[in-house]
């Protein structure tokens, strides 16, 4: 997915954005960068994060920056910030989301034969160049903005360091949410709002679909109105969003709490006990406890000094290795237990299948498991959400395939509870992962857990409507 960060002060603003692009590591594995700007113009730097936190790579280089306006970003693609130089003037530019039609526009400018590209990774274009070349051929950077949002389909958040402080602009579904905060010295606007409070802002203002600003440190002006449209990513909530972050008014812990309150509702499973699968499916699991007035307890505990996070390598079997290694199982809390387990989701299963062959080899009587989201039937188009390389990779398309055979192209009885298709794919999964008893959240009851209506909210992964 990907992060942004950017402060605007009336001093030097390099450790609020060095700690606020920090507090967005968990969006992204791959990049991270940095660019401020002062009176000699702009310092840059950008660091693979694929192997060391953002924050141990970037310490060393903070003695060179000073400035009172910066702009940072976690990405899970290309390098970047950027500084580029156009009629426009000079800027540095950050971006987060998914150039779905990337080729078509890359070929509509290469057609027009007056543009080149010069930042190259692993042979491809850098979309953020892409995005700051479809910006410049206009006559201001809000022109510019507004007819790449219009030009690009997907998402496309961003983050412009120019002269006159920082223009922020939301993409044009809002499927990411940028939200300004303040503090008496400075502003500054990021993704998560988790970023704030350890800092000293206070959230003020979130931007609307598509809207256009500009920061700076006494305050924001608005640049372009937002548009009426919504389509925020629902996994914000679910999995992707830290759970001290807040988006559209709704705090991320606290749905993850409803989401399990509203699991356990549903069911007729009496646990020993309920657990989560560490981190992200231990709030839906306090919920789900809470609710069931069920005891919750660690029979896995996290051992996060050395492997802080299983997704950084790149190879799926080391991420698989790592994955094992952070988890350490307590014998004592799994033995002859009836164990239930609250996750985010189930998307390839690969993990999951081994964690819950790892708790019967320590003597669970049972396992079941329950997602906090429906089954994953579609990947996602808009955010670069997982490395799956094929829908085939996700559990749910593997299922449907083995009971209907290659070629399926109406997935709608997948997508609903009520169908004994649906059932047989969740039985199918069920076996792969060796489960007792496995039941996905219903997309309803996740959507109220949320609490925002249903078309502000883009539910392609589980329905595959939303483009």
């Amino acid at each position: 997915m990907g992060g942004l960060f950017g402060v605007a002060a009336k001093q030097e603003c390099v450790l609020d954005l060095f700690y606020g692009t920090d507090y967005h590591s968990h969006l992204g594995t791959r990049r991270g960068g940095m660019a401020v700007l002062n009176g000699d113009g702009f310092t840059r730097s950008i660091h693979n994060i694929e192997n060391s936190p953002f924050r141990t790579k970037f310490e060393d280089d903070l003695a060179k920056f000073h400035g009172s306006t910066g702009i940072g970003c976690i990405s899970n693609a290309a390098s970047q910030p950027l500084i580029i130089g156009s009629h426009l003037g000079t800027f540095a530019i950050a971006t987060t989301g998914r150039l779905i039609n990337k080729a078509e526009l890359v070929d509509r400018l290469f057609r027009q034969r007056t543009t080149h590209f010069s930042e190259m990774s692993g042979g491809k274009i850098n979309s953020t160049e892409l995005v700051a070349t479809l910006i410049n051929r206009q006559e201001s950077f809000v022109q510019g903005i507004h007819s790449a949002q219009q030009a690009i389909e997907g998402a496309c958040s961003m983050l412009l360091l120019t002269g006159q402080g920082i223009i922020a602009s939301r993409d044009r579904l809002g499927r990411t949410p940028l939200i300004i905060g303040k503090k008496a010295d400075s502003h500054c606007v990021g993704v998560e709002t988790c970023a704030f409070p350890n800092l000293g802002y206070e959230p003020v203002y979130e931007l609307g679909p598509g809207e256009i600003v500009r920061l700076t440190a006494d305050g924001f002006e608005q640049l372009q109105p937002p548009g009426k449209q919504l389509q925020i990513c629902a996994f914000l909530w679910i999995y992707y969003g830290y759970p001290a972050s807040t988006y559209e008014g709704r705090n991320v812990e606290q749905v993850r709490n409803r989401c399990g309150a509203c699991l356990a509702k549903r069911d007729t499973v009496k646990p020993d006990l309920v657990a989560g699968i560490p981190d992200s499916g231990i709030s839906h699991a306090l919920g789900y406890a809470n609710a069931a007035n069920l005891p919750y307890c660690r029979p896995f505990v996290k051992y996060t000094p050395t492997w802080p996070r299983s997704f950084m390598p790149q190879d799926q079997t080391i991420r698989n290795l790592v994955a094992r290694m952070k988890l350490i199982p307590i014998r004592e809390l799994i033995d002859q237990k009836n164990l239930l387990f609250c996750d985010d989701s189930i998307v390839r299963g690969t993990q999951l299948r081994e964690t819950i062959q790892r708790l019967f080899s320590y003597g669970a009587a049972a396992v079941h498991m329950r997602p906090a989201c429906p089954p994953l039937v579609f990947s996602c188009p808009f955010l670069n959400l997982s490395r799956n390389r094929s829908e085939l990779d996700l559990a749910a398309r593997r299922a449907i395939e083995e009971l209907q055979g290659p070629g399926c192209t109406d997935f709608t009885a997948y997508t609903d509870h009520t169908t004994a298709d649906y059932a047989a794919m969740v039985d199918r999964i069920r076996q792969h992962l060796g489960l007792t008893t496995l039941r996905y959240q219903h997309l309803t009851d996740m959507i109220k857990a949320i609490g925002l209506p249903q078309e502000q909210i883009c539910t392609f992964c589980w329905t595959g409507r939303g483009r």
